[in-house]
């Protein structure tokens, strides 16, 4: 496996209507690390006008999962903690994911996403459970970097 996965990554992305529904792109992938971008449309925003909550977590946790699945293995989401510190109306979002602790079957990932002029707008931890291929290969899916 690369170093630069972006472009698998980029291909993965493009078949989960999920992160496309919501506007969510890959920016940069390599090992233990990941960078996805959300741009603000009126759809993601809440009844005051500003991003939601919900859009900005869907979208740590996506990068969170990109990071956790960089070393070839699937993995759902098993816990999370998020800390909202400040909002915007419009522009877009990054959420930069780092592996903190990759165990056998757990990972640890911390995330930090920012807004326009890099303000932090919100930081996180995710564990995630291995399930080392099972739930895509079950689908008839593939993994990033299986070809």
């Amino acid at each position: 496996m690369s170093q630069d996965m972006t472009e698998q990554y980029r291909e993965v992305n493009r078949r989960n209507p999920f992160i496309a529904h919501n506007g969510i792109e890959v920016v940069r992938v390599e090992r233990d690390r990941a960078v996805l971008r959300l741009t603000i449309r009126e759809e993601s925003r809440n009844v005051y006008g500003l991003v939601h909550g919900g859009a900005i977590y869907a979208l740590a946790d996506n990068a969170c999962g990109c990071a956790a699945s960089t070393d070839g293995r699937s993995y759902v989401t098993q816990g999370s903690n998020i800390s909202y510190l400040r909002n915007q109306a419009s522009g877009q979002v990054t959420a930069e994911a780092t592996i903190r602790h990759r165990g056998r079957s757990t990972v640890l990932v911390e995330v930090s996403v920012t807004g326009e002029d890099d303000k932090l707008l919100a930081v996180g931890s995710f564990t995630f459970f291995c399930v080392d291929g099972a739930v895509m290969k079950a689908k008839g899916g593939r993994l990033p970097g299986e070809t």
